[in-house]
């Protein structure tokens, strides 16, 4: 009754978590049981890993078969322990050596007719086994994603069969090859902008600096076009901003391709969105929007149309950069570093200021929409830009602005300022970490009084006027870019 062992992973997030697969074979009644608090995918798999035995004429024995998920006390979910599984029981079989197994760690679910079919959380799988120095077996369709995760020997197999062939030195699996992420190039441009010069300078600033922006407008002044048009001026991710990105879209399963993320993502998700969906969780623990929105932008279009429930839930990762998601039996926690944008209307008709077009509500409407966004949401937000429409006469009279290449130019010039300087984004930093000179300091202490603004308030002022200075190639905060940071923390006019 020797027990069989193959190596494989939990995952808590995107973090991997040792799991061993112990396979028993005993005398007694006909029996096949998995233990281990596994989930009702993973005590299905046994009905996967029988058919998959059975196609290729591989018969269990009559006996009292025993799978133990080893560590017991953590949760086990998914469909990934239906190859290592199989592969203990081929083992345990002697149908593979046990040797040829021992430096290898296992993840990937069974067809009927014993074809390896896609799992999340390869990358994961990969960094697991690179902290215990083994190669990885995966399917065959992922095995370039999986060496996103660390230069080890991985062997992609396309069904069970290959994998048997492998190790009996029959036909051997060709490696894996890296695969580039193509070169491509954005679908919108600041050059289709016309006018609205204070609110690009605007959108400019929070790319510069990573700060959150609210834009504040009437239906069709733009917010949304400028909004799409911010990636095409932040520049592509650092490898180890991707390596985070892209672990984050293989645990969701929504990697393309098996090729790195280059540029930052963009997510724009619907006000209908629940706040399981903005923040992840569900009954089988996902990344949610604004994970998926890490090192990247979240869009939130018709921002007070989101449940108060679902913008209240930002508040945290807006500041600490990740999401705790809190379970029965344990706590998961998943990269949240996003930016946010968003774009509402100043009233619900959408008109307010508009005397010809404004409802009769005015200015009660507006105070009701707008205080559905709270102070302390409201707070976070580093920049509140407003955008006034063009008059339809001026459309075709004005000039198309810059392209987004130039503005990029000097975007990636104030980020690599800023990362020379302190090593991270404007966005991070503390009042310790930003000097003054007396005269600006003076008019932070008055301003802060008339606009009431609170410890984190002048934090964020201080950080978007740092970034202002960046972008004008100034060592310092100076006066002038202290006043235009206050222009964009006018909260009394919501």
């Amino acid at each position: 009754m020797a027990i069989t062992r193959i190596s494989t992973f939990a995952f808590s997030g995107i973090d991997p978590i040792s799991v061993e697969i112990q396979v028993q074979i005993s005398r007694g009644l006909p029996a096949f049981t998995i233990v281990g608090l596994a989930d009702k995918a993973v005590t299905e798999s046994r009905e996967r890993v029988k058919a998959a035995l059975i196609s290729m004429g591989i018969a269990l024995p009559p006996k009292r078969i025993l799978i133990n998920l080893s560590p017991a006390d953590i949760i086990k979910e998914g469909t990934h322990y239906d190859l290592p599984i199989a592969l203990g029981l081929l083992v345990a079989l002697d149908i593979i050596p046990e040797e040829m197994l021992l430096n290898y760690a296992a993840v990937g679910e069974l067809s009927l007719d014993g074809k390896v079919s896609a799992v999340n959380n390869v990358i994961s799988a990969t960094i697991g086994a690179v902290s215990q120095e083994k190669g990885l077996i995966c399917p065959a369709i992922q095995g370039s994603e999986a060496l996103l995760g660390g230069d080890i020997d991985i062997l992609a197999a396309p069904d069970l069969l290959s994998i048997i062939q492998h190790f009996l030195g029959k036909q051997i699996l060709t490696p894996p090859k890296m695969l580039q992420a193509p070169n491509t190039s954005h679908d919108y441009d600041l050059f289709d902008i016309k006018g609205m010069e204070s609110a690009k300078r605007a959108l400019e600033i929070a790319a510069s600096g990573g700060h959150s922006m609210l834009m504040i407008g009437p239906p069709g002044s733009g917010k949304s076009m400028l909004a799409t048009r911010l990636p095409s001026i932040l520049p592509d991710l650092t490898a180890q901003q991707s390596l985070e990105v892209t672990r984050i879209y293989s645990a969701a399963g929504l990697l393309n391709g098996s090729v790195p993320i280059r540029q930052p993502p963009f997510r724009n998700p619907h006000h209908s969105a629940s706040q399981v969906s903005l923040t992840g969780g569900g009954i089988k623990v996902k990344p949610g929007e604004i994970s998926l929105a890490h090192h990247g932008i979240l869009f939130l279009d018709e921002f007070p149309e989101f449940t108060k429930n679902s913008l209240e839930a930002l508040r945290q990762p807006l500041e600490n950069g990740k999401i705790s998601i809190a379970r029965a039996m344990n706590h998961i926690t998943f990269p949240a570093k996003f930016q946010l944008i968003a774009a509402m209307n100043p009233c619900r008709c959408g008109y307010m200021g508009d005397t010809e077009r404004e409802c009769h509500r005015v200015p009660r409407c507006g105070e009701e929409y707008t205080r559905k966004i709270s102070g302390p949401l409201l707070d976070r937000i580093d920049i509140v830009t407003y955008i006034e429409p063009i008059p339809p006469r001026d459309i075709v009279s004005i000039p198309n602005g810059e392209k987004s290449v130039k503005v990029a130019k000097r975007v990636k010039k104030a980020r690599e300022k800023q990362f020379e300087r302190q090593n991270n984004l404007n966005c991070e930093l503390n009042n310790n970490q930003i000097s003054l000179s007396a005269s600006v300091t003076e008019i932070v202490e008055k301003a802060s009084m008339q606009l009431r603004l609170s410890a984190r308030g002048i934090t964020r002022l201080l950080r978007v006027a740092l970034t202002i200075a960046d972008l004008s190639e100034k060592d310092e905060i100076d006066i002038s870019s202290i006043t235009e940071a206050l222009s964009y923390r006018k909260r009394n006019l919501l």
